[in-house]
């Protein structure tokens, strides 16, 4: 039996991130697949677990956590993982990374996304649609010039919970948009984590 549950859709972004993160540092898991449209986590045996109502959740020996990013933290910190290293400022960039991907380069491409990727009708307005793929494309930007530093690696010249979820975003932008800015370093970033036997699995046909 497998101490950790792991609960969403793989088609889920924020899933992804968990399951790679899960599969690097080499946690055997159980997926229960929740998320529209397979099941409603708005229902009361979810919410008790998330009020939010979102994936991913994890249990981990009957220890509850929501949020993608607490999640990816704490796998990492309780399997004593390089993933998230053990010096201060190593661990505070990597930190500072994972956090400004869900704080300022997440919201970014919401309504591109509901718009080009979901196809939800409640997103089509073509300013507002131009506006978020404007402002996604500044926010890459931002990847692009850490990424042109040059050491193949978001911060401290190795693997991180930050390639991780950066190398999703990158997926989710090359899946989007195609006219938008040039971003060979963010390309290249994301051709080797493609390249890596995880990278393959998460960077490949799922919805973006």
């Amino acid at each position: 039996m497998t101490r950790l549950k792991i609960l969403g859709r793989t088609t889920s972004i924020n899933v992804r991130k968990v399951m790679w993160t899960a599969d690097l540092i080499g946690i055997a898991y159980e997926q229960e697949v929740w998320g529209l449209p397979h099941r409603d986590p708005r229902v009361p045996e979810f919410l008790a677990l998330n009020p939010n109502g979102s994936v991913p959740v994890i249990i981990d020996d009957g220890f509850v956590l929501w949020e993608s990013g607490a999640i990816m933290r704490y796998l990492a910190e309780t399997r004593s993982s390089d993933l998230l290293p053990a010096n201060p400022r190593e661990r505070a960039l990597v930190d500072q990374w994972l956090t400004w991907q869900a704080t300022e380069l997440n919201p970014a491409w919401v309504y591109a996304v509901q718009a080009l990727i979901r196809k939800n009708p409640a997103f089509t307005d073509e300013a507002r649609i131009a506006d978020s793929i404007a402002k996604w494309g500044a926010a890459m930007g931002i990847v692009e010039a850490q990424l042109a530093k040059g050491n193949g690696f978001v911060v401290n010249g190795r693997m991180s919970l930050a390639d991780i979820a950066l190398a999703l975003s990158s997926h989710r932008w090359f899946s989007t948009v195609t006219d938008g800015p040039e971003l060979p370093a963010v390309a290249a970033h994301y051709a080797a984590m493609q390249a890596t036997a995880a990278g393959a699995k998460y960077l490949g046909e799922a919805t973006p």
